[in-house]
């Protein structure tokens, strides 16, 4: 041999790459095999259970320069979460291959999230000399479904809806060429060979197929009609957001009088004749997550019927992301309310069956399709405030939501959130996953849809739980699911403050396990005194919390009836300085319409605490302002109060603001009583405002504003107490962009940290992950509730 062939034996060598986190069905495979025989490279790359391997044979130097193109430009939709690396021996190979894919273990690999049509790919659906032409369900691996349609892992063709669907010669041979961009992409069909559109009529009648179907809905939509239209994870209702007529009959056919709907429009020049914006907030429409994006309305948006949002001064607006809805909108060239068709709290449909036994009332036809949804999610809702993201819902484009860690989870552990806006959470290996979206759990078929996801994540990761956490709320659909299990099987189970999980959720997706100052502000949770809190603030780490300030305790007359009356929260605020005598001759728009025996009654239950919860939550007090400020007499929608508040405020001007927003300053007190600090009521100077602007222009707007104010400035001060500490501002209170902004201005003038949410929702959809935050950090013994104080 040589001195020439024995150095090339010497400086060859074959390494073995061990990959995590998003690396299967986003191009990970091809991208790997476009580097690999670019450079030079023999080996082998393969999906599985844990993630991809790659085997790479060559010189040193190539090899370095393919994991460093590897690292640095990853797929558009890829995200590596580890990446090992480890010489093994060389082997006789001539080429680079990509092999099977192995289920040899339990699955550790991201799941990736459903991600928006790519412009190659409606470029193809517009192009009438590309087989695609006009097919809604053209796909590439850098677009598509994935979560909604995946069975089980490694994710191939056989483990997702695409089974039933036999590939045509055509996309056989782009799915199986490495160098084409529908390499291994699962859903990978045309016209030939894939899923297929239908129209039915409300008699189940087929009224047409394929593109006919699409075409008569058009013109069905067109002429007023609502329709329920398949998309990725669900079924939309539809009808001309332009058209009051037929918004307004949908709202009284979905028996939905108030809440916004989402609007859907064709093209960013279409979102930008409706809502102004930032442009982070219009890149953030275009993201390849197409989340439905929370906007200022334009103030020319008149083109848009009034019912899509009456009385708030935002819209949610989305773009189409499927081809479906991008052949849909070019066609109708309107804006279309598209919001999620279901039963007011119930889930989100997935089977037209079930439209057709749920909503047959509502909708006039049902544009279906036959790609079966495995695995239900609904839209994602975010906004952005000071130019950062906030995830109201996280959903498809966004979740599963994976967080890789440094340090391995001890032990499987799942946690299954809230009552409201439930999500549930997974611990194992180095990752902690958050569901989509699962929603309230008042009705069977919430509950069922909550077994539902449960089932999917343990089929997908193949996943038993050995550890199990919930909110300490007993009455909670997910702590009795918990404690029924927990029974049955005998494992470990912990219970963990509402409140607290709040703040613990800002502190996972941050990674602290240090002590932080949270700030807690929602519309109820139970406390560990058994009274609903909702305005706390907390000095909490991974082992405990610190009750150190709340907001003083205020009834709610007749316990829940307040949360749907908040005339009774704001008569209750009343009764502690004025006498029913009195009211009845103040001289308030809010209360000159309230029968007086009405405020009576409620003063001798309020009298003798008779059906009445007291309560610190923030949210309540929102009710009660806004029910004051003559915004609301009755809660139509959760959330409804800051909304209309926010809106009143924003209508001031500035050259108001310069010259009288001083004047009507108000302020919450702060006083230490038994070492906790209490926020007092701010009720006796809202009065006197009320009393001196209410009759004068953008008076309600001012006091609006103040209201923010001074919740934004008793924050500061309390956090100025603990200056040392960094700030979690978490709890529905929280999405009021405004109070929000407010309040981190002021926290930033003082040179305190405020951590960000990133894309883990401040509402209960982030507790369970702050309830496995939690949960992770215990030792193993079995945990049955968090303790009130540091250990």
């Amino acid at each position: 041999m040589s001195a020439k062939q024995q150095a090339s034996i010497e400086t060859t060598k074959r390494v073995r790459l061990d990959i995590t986190g998003i690396v299967q069905g986003v191009g990970f495979r091809p991208f790997v095999y476009r580097w690999a025989t670019e450079l030079g490279l023999l080996g082998l790359t393969f999906n599985h259970s844990k993630g991809v391997t790659v085997e790479l044979q060559g010189s040193a130097q190539a090899i370095e320069t393919f994991v460093e193109a590897l690292t640095q430009t990853p797929p558009p939709l890829a995200r590596i979460d580890s990446l090992s690396q480890i010489e093994i021996p060389l082997e006789n190979c001539d080429s680079f291959e990509i092999t099977h894919s192995q289920a040899d273990a339990k699955a550790v690999v991201a799941v990736s999230a459903d991600k928006s049509s790519c412009q190659e790919c409606l470029d193809e659906i517009m192009d009438p000399d590309n087989r695609h032409y006009q097919y809604p369900f053209t796909n590439c691996t850098n677009c598509g479904p994935r979560y909604t349609l995946i069975r089980a892992l490694p994710y191939d063709r056989p483990n997702t809806a695409m089974a039933k669907f036999a590939m045509c010669d055509a996309c056989a041979s782009a799915y199986q060429n490495p160098l084409d961009r529908r390499y291994h992409a699962q859903p990978v069909s045309c016209p030939d060979c894939g899923p297929q559109l239908s129209l039915l009529a409300q008699d189940k009648r087929l009224l047409g197929e394929r593109n006919a179907a699409l075409d008569l809905a058009v013109e069905m939509l067109a002429q007023g009609k609502t329709l329920a239209i398949k998309g990725l994870g669900g079924f939309h209702l539809v009808c001309d957001a332009t058209n009051d007529d037929a918004v307004m009959q949908l709202r009284q056919r979905k028996q939905r009088p108030a809440k916004p709907f989402a609007v859907m429009c064709a093209s960013l020049k279409m979102a930008k004749t409706l809502a102004s914006g930032s442009e982070a907030e219009w890149q953030l429409l275009q993201s390849a997550e197409r989340p439905i994006t929370l906007l200022q309305k334009a103030s020319n948006s008149d083109s848009l019927s009034p019912a899509v949002a009456p009385g708030i001064d935002r819209l949610g607006l989305f773009l189409p992301y499927t081809p479906l809805h991008h052949l849909l909108l070019a066609r109708l060239n309107r804006p279309l309310v598209a919001t999620s068709a279901n039963r007011s709290g119930e889930p989100i449909i997935t089977h037209a069956q079930d439209i057709f036994a749920l909503l047959g009332e509502v909708v006039d036809a049902v544009l279906d399709h036959n790609r079966e949804i495995l695995n239900g999610c609904d839209d994602s809702v975010v906004q952005m405030v000071d130019d950062k993201l906030q995830v109201i819902r996280l959903a498809r484009g966004y979740a599963p939501l994976t967080l890789a860690l440094p340090e391995q989870v001890h032990q499987e552990t799942l946690a299954v959130g809230a009552q409201q806006k439930n999500s549930i959470a997974f611990g194992f290996d180095h990752n902690l996953v958050l569901s989509p979206h699962i929603g309230d759990l008042f009705s069977l078929e919430a509950e069922q849809y909550f077994i539902d996801t449960l089932a999917t994540f343990k089929r997908l990761y193949q996943f038993s739980a050995k550890h199990l956490v919930s909110d300490k709320h007993p009455d909670y659909a997910s702590t009795i699911w918990a404690q029924q299990q927990r029974e049955a099987q005998g494992i470990a189970f912990t219970q963990v403050q509402h409140h607290y999980a709040h703040i613990l959720s800002v502190m996972a997706v941050n990674q602290r396990v240090d002590k932080v100052l949270g700030f807690s502000f929602d519309g109820t949770g139970l406390g560990d005194d058994r009274q609903l809190w909702g305005g706390e603030a907390m000095i909490a780490d991974v082992s405990g919390y610190q009750r150190v300030a709340h907001l003083s305790p205020m009834a709610l007359i007749g316990g829940e009836q307040a949360i749907k009356d908040p005339r009774r929260i704001m008569l209750a605020l009343l009764f502690e300085r004025y006498s029913p005598e009195t009211l009845k001759n103040l001289p308030l728009k809010a209360l000159s319409e309230l029968p007086t025996s009405l405020i009576g009654n409620l003063h001798t239950l309020w009298h003798k605490g008779v059906a009445t919860q007291i309560t610190s939550s923030i949210g309540r007090l929102f009710d009660a302002t806004a029910c004051l400020l003559g915004l609301m007499q009755t809660t139509q929608f959760e959330g409804q109060a800051g909304m209309l508040i926010e809106a009143k405020a924003n209508e001031v001007s500035e050259a108001q603001l310069e010259s009288e927003l001083a004047a009507t300053e108000l302020a919450f007190s702060l006083s230490e009583i038994n070492g906790v600090w209490q926020l007092g009521s701010l009720w006796a100077q809202m009065v006197d405002a009320l009393l001196h602007w209410q009759d004068k222009p953008d008076g309600i707007s001012l006091i609006a504003r103040a209201f923010m104010n001074a919740l934004a400035q008793a924050v500061t001060d309390c956090a100025r107490k603990h200056s040392a500490l960094s700030v979690a501002l978490c709890g529905g209170v929280f999405q009021n962009r405004y109070l929000l902004s407010e309040t981190r201005k002021r926290l930033s003038m003082s040179k305190i940290k405020v951590l960000d949410s990133h894309q883990v929702p401040v509402n209960d959809g982030g507790i369970a992950l702050g309830q496995l935050w939690y949960a992770i950090h215990q030792d193993n013994e079995a945990q049955t509730s968090t303790e009130n104080a540091f250990r």
